[in-house]
């Protein structure tokens, strides 16, 4: 069905044609809104972070079998786009195919929220059938679809911006780009690369002082000033603020948090290390504290399993387990048995009735979704919807949550169960999820999962991973 623009919508095409408005100041009362946590039996929330899919993508087809549960409608039989083609949405493959998705794609595609501008986005034209309109059926997503059978979604879930994975994974630990325009950084001119894309990489991405301010070149990292060590962290002076993380707020009220990914960059599986937070946030790559705990993303497992879960955990697919990623160029048959293999060792663990794990993707990809985003709080324009599955024993079974939200709400679900303060603006005024849970009713059974062989003849494409815009 052809969306309907929402009034969040009208809102941002006109913040979009007159110039955001500059953040606004956290108020007293919104600092301290958050501060004293609920009774909630949730002692550990994991977020399993993976790559590049629109809710339409992946939960699309399905819809079109749940129907009450997408208000918005399934996968459209027919998308018209901008030019007045008329479009069928194709089953993708399993590798999935690449597509540019970089800021400038992203905001061609929602087209100042009438999502229809898909078939101007690079290698997405008539030329290659208009590749990035499709998305996978349940058969192929079996364990996704499972968990979205038996526990809670959110159909209305936006990237904070419309950036790809170096923006996007901040997300998962700020609420705020800190005036990044969230694009993947490219080499300085002046300075051999380092590593990965963050502090070490010795590369450099788009940045503004304030949202009417001209684009400048700066170091991809978020900078800490009070280190004692040149420019807070990042390879040359900086203009850039620093900003606190849910890892700061987690260390401040004495509670245990973990980031799974990939904390050392090492031959070709390390592509996983570009999609590791930690690096681009200076006090977590240059604090002994905060870097300790940046551990590889196969070790999760093992520490469900003896029931050594810390009270927030992020997972990043890394090192052997980046091919898992479900990137363009890497096979989606393999992602979803990772789900799998990760919904199991939480349902089967020892821990499963005191946690919550939130399943997302880090941005679009760019493949086609039809609803429209809306503007964040601080007056930043919001990126394509993505999906988001709530797996816990007090998820409402077989429950759509319809309310807005954002990566912001993730984080602000984090805030509110643990009793911290919010980081901003953005996370103080997000949707926590609250409609998804029920805390009284009788905890959930684990879902069954199932493993597949990879199809044959499909491969890793570790060039779509590294290039990732």
């Amino acid at each position: 069905m052809k969306p309907k623009l929402a009034a969040t919508t009208v809102l941002s095409v006109l913040a979009v044609a007159a110039g955001a408005a500059a953040a606004p100041a956290l108020t007293q009362a919104q600092a301290q809104s958050h501060v004293r946590a609920p009774a909630t039996p949730i002692k550990h929330v994991v977020v399993l972070y993976l790559e590049n899919h629109s809710f339409d993508s992946l939960l699309g087809f399905w819809c079109r079998r749940h129907r009450g549960r997408c208000p918005d409608g399934g996968m459209p039989a027919s998308v018209t786009l901008s030019g007045g083609a008329v479009v069928k949405p194709r089953v993708l493959p399993d590798v999935p195919p690449g597509v540019k998705h970089n800021v400038i794609s992203q905001e061609i595609a929602i087209n100042g929220g009438l999502m229809n501008g898909w078939g101007l986005v690079p290698e997405c034209h008539a030329k290659n059938g208009y590749q990035c309109i499709g998305g996978y059926t349940p058969a192929q997503v079996p364990n996704l679809v499972t968990l979205a059978d038996s526990f809670a979604i959110s159909d209305h879930m936006f990237s904070m911006q419309d950036s790809p994975s170096w923006g996007g994974h901040l997300y998962a630990v700020m609420p705020t780009l800190d005036g990044f325009r969230g694009d993947t950084p490219k080499a300085a001119p002046h300075v051999a690369p380092g590593p990965g894309w963050g502090c070490n990489s010795n590369r450099i991405t788009q940045w503004q002082s304030s949202p009417q301010a001209a684009n400048q070149w700066v170091p991809s990292c978020i900078p800490d000033p009070s280190l004692p060590i040149a420019h807070g962290g990042a390879f040359e002076p900086t203009p850039v603020s620093y900003a606190p993380t849910i890892m700061d707020r987690l260390n401040a009220a004495g509670l245990s948090w973990r980031i799974y990914g990939e904390p050392t960059a090492k031959g070709m599986e390390s592509d996983g290390y570009i999609w590791d937070v930690c690096p681009s946030i200076a006090e977590c790559l240059d604090t002994p504290k905060q870097e300790a705990n940046n551990v590889p993303s196969d070790t999760f497992i093992s520490d469900v399993q003896a029931g050594h879960l810390p009270d927030f955990a992020l997972v990043v697919p890394g090192g052997p387990d980046a091919k898992y990623s479900e990137h363009n160029g890497y096979s989606t048959t393999a992602g979803d048995d990772w789900i799998g293999q990760i919904a199991s060792a939480i349902m089967q663990g020892p821990l499963w009735r005191s946690t919550v794990m939130f399943i997302t993707w880090d941005d679009c990809g760019c493949f086609y979704d039809q609803v429209p985003p809306g503007i964040n709080p601080d007056g930043t324009q919001q990126g394509p919807r993505v999906p988001l599955v709530i797996v816990s024993p007090y998820a409402r079974p077989g429950y759509t949550d319809t309310t807005a939200t954002t990566y912001a709400g993730i984080l602000a679900y984090v805030e509110q169960n643990f009793g911290l303060k919010p980081l901003g603006v953005n996370d103080a005024q997000a949707y926590p999820f609250t409609n998804a849970f029920n805390y009284s009713q009788t905890p959930l059974r684990p879902a069954k999962m199932v493993n597949r062989p990879v199809p044959p003849g499909d491969h890793i494409d570790w060039a779509a991973g590294r290039q990732d815009t």
